[in-house]
Order: structure tokens, then C-alpha cells, then sequence
């Protein structure tokens, strides 16, 4: 007997259920206006999320909580999007989509908080700091609001991702792979740096060792590779084009890495800080896309350039 799950109104009724010919129907429809309901509730969970990391930063004297907080804000947004999307119709992609979210959020969640937890301010939110003055207060506040509606997009094309009418097939286990590894690779990168940090013999050095010799930014790189999960999963221009909004994602996480609040700030205090270091990194290693050339194997060279 074949099963077909499939969202039509039967009688009238939204849920109710038939079967005809050995075929289930299940009624019920995910509708534009439910995600535009799902994307306002997480724009309001966002916000209310960020003005609590405001609270923890003001209270702390370390603005870095707030990158923990929006971390787990937008996981927990995320989830919130998708369940109150399906409504009672939870489906196999939902299920799939939640947990990959899940696992992002919890992953980079928790390693921000112990980089975080007991350490002086990031360099970022200490030249804010600084450039602001007395005005600090205020304008962080606006700033993480701001990064609050920057995450709405992220949290759309999750949402876009897990509303994708079908079983599932390939591009959802090839998304759920690029996720998987990008959180891989993220905490790889993350690892290689915290153990190049902890040894005294490399202070005052700038990490180009593992991942760190094939990008000047691996960690930003794998964070960025994470959000093209989603407009994989959610790919199926004909049947499903709302999915193609998805590649927004990535696009926007690239563009804050890479042009906003990732690569620029941190580079600038690289540059004051060890501008002699810096500048021999910047001439070997690329400073997003690893250099896939160094670990050719049989191009004489070794990885990093360092000999």
C-alpha cells in the first residue's frame, strides 16, 4: 500500500484526514501569511533578546556578551519561526531544519560564552567603547537592535528552508552536510587558535598555523559556508521559487563578515597591534577563501609559506 502525505481541505475541515484508495491526506497549508506571522514574532524575540545582551554588556563592562547573545537569540528565534510556521503539521523537514539550527546556535553559542566568560573586552566593543565616549550607552543599545534586524534574514531563510513542500531528498541531506561542516570547521578553527594562544612560547605572534595557514579568517570562513545549508535545503526554483530568497543568507553573512563586523575591525587591530607580523600574514595567506593551492600535494611548497 503506497502513503501520501499531501495538504489539501478535506470537507472543509483544515485537519481533518482521509483515505481513499490506500492514500493518506493530511490538510493543512503553510501559507505566506504564517511565515509573515513566524518572522514578526522572531523579529520581536530578537529584539527583546538583544536588549537583554545590552543589560549584560552594560552590566559586565564587556560588550562580547553580546555576541553571545545573539548567537543563542537567533537559534532560539529560528526554532520559534519554524514550530510556529508548521503549526500542528511538523514534518519530517521542520524536524531536520530545527536541529540543524539547533546545533549552529548551540555550538557557536557555547564557545563565545567561554571565550567570554572571565576575560577582558573584545577588542571590537573596547574601540567602540572608546569611539563612542559618552555616548556609549546609547549607541550600543541601537547597535545591537540593529544586529537584531540584520538576523531577521538568517532567521527568514531557515524558515524558508524548512517549509519546503516535499519528502525529503538530496539537497536536504547536502545542505545538512555544508552545515555539518561548516560547524566542523568552525570549531577546528576555533580550537587550533585557542591552543596557539594558550602556549607561551607564542606570544605576541599572529596564528598561521592549520586552518589559520590556508585563511587569514577560517573561523569566519566555515560560519560563512554554515548559512549556505539553507538555500540548499530550500532549492526547488520550480516548484518552491519563495526558496530562492534563502541565498540571502549567505550573502549578507558574508558581506557583515567580510565587509562589516568580522574581517575589518579585527584586521585594524591586528595592524596597530603587530603591524610588522601582520603585514608578512597578509602577504602569505588570503584573507577569507582558503589558498586550496597550499595543500596541493607536490607544488614544492609548505602549507603557510612557512619552510
Amino acid at each position: 500500500m503506497i502513503y501520501e502525505i499531501s495538504f489539501v481541505l478535506v470537507h472543509g475541515d483544515p485537519f481533518a484526514l482521509s483515505s481513499r484508495s490506500g492514500i493518506i491526506v493530511i490538510a493543512g497549508k503553510c501559507t505566506n501569511l504564517d511565515l509573515l506571522v513566524a518572522l514578526i514574532v522572531s523579529l520581536a524575540v530578537l529584539s527583546l533578546v538583544m536588549a537583554g545582551g545590552f543589560g549584560i554588556a552594560m552590566r559586565s563592562g564587556n560588550g562580547g556578551w553580546a555576541d553571545t547573545v545573539w548567537t543563542f537569540g537567533v537559534g532560539i528565534a529560528a526554532v520559534i519561526a519554524v514550530v510556529i510556521a508548521a503549526g500542528l503539521q511538523m514534518g519530517p523537514r521542520h524536524w531536520l531544519v530545527a536541529l540543524l539550527a539547533g546545533l549552529w546556535s548551540l555550538r557557536l553559542g557555547s564557545y563565545l560564552f567561554f571565550r567570554t566568560r572571565g576575560k577582558s573586552e573584545d577588542a571590537r566593543y573596547a574601540d567602540l567603547r572608546r569611539e563612542w565616549g559618552e555616548a556609549h550607552p546609547k549607541r550600543l543599545f541601537l547597535f545591537l537592535q540593529a544586529q537584531a534586524v540584520a538576523a531577521l534574514p538568517l532567521v527568514g531563510a531557515i524558515l524558508l528552508a524548512a517549509n519546503r513542500p516535499g519528502p525529503l531528498d538530496l539537497f536536504d541531506v547536502a545542505g545538512a552536510a555544508l552545515l555539518v561542516a561548516g560547524v566542523v570547521g568552525a570549531g577546528v578553527s576555533d580550537y587550533q587558535l585557542a591552543r596557539f594562544k594558550a602556549d607561551p612560547a607564542n606570544k605576541g605572534r599572529i596564528c598561521d598555523v592549520g586552518l589559520w595557514s590556508l585563511s587569514r579568517h577560517p573561523n569566519y570562513f566555515f560560519e560563512f559556508l554554515s548559512w549556505c545549508a539553507w538555500p540548499v535545503i530550500a532549492f526547488d526554483p520550480l516548484g518552491y521559487p519563495l526558496g530562492l530568497l534563502a541565498c540571502a543568507a549567505p550573502a549578507l553573512m558574508y558581506y557583515l563578515l567580510v565587509h562589516v563586523s568580522g574581517v575589518p575591525p579585527l584586521e585594524a587591530h591586528m595592524a596597530r597591534s603587530r603591524p610588522d607580523a601582520f603585514a608578512d600574514y597578509q602577504a602569505r595567506v588570503p584573507v577569507f577563501f582558503p589558498k586550496l593551492s597550499a595543500i596541493i600535494p607536490g607544488d614544492g611548497r609548505r602549507v603557510g609559506g612557512v619552510q
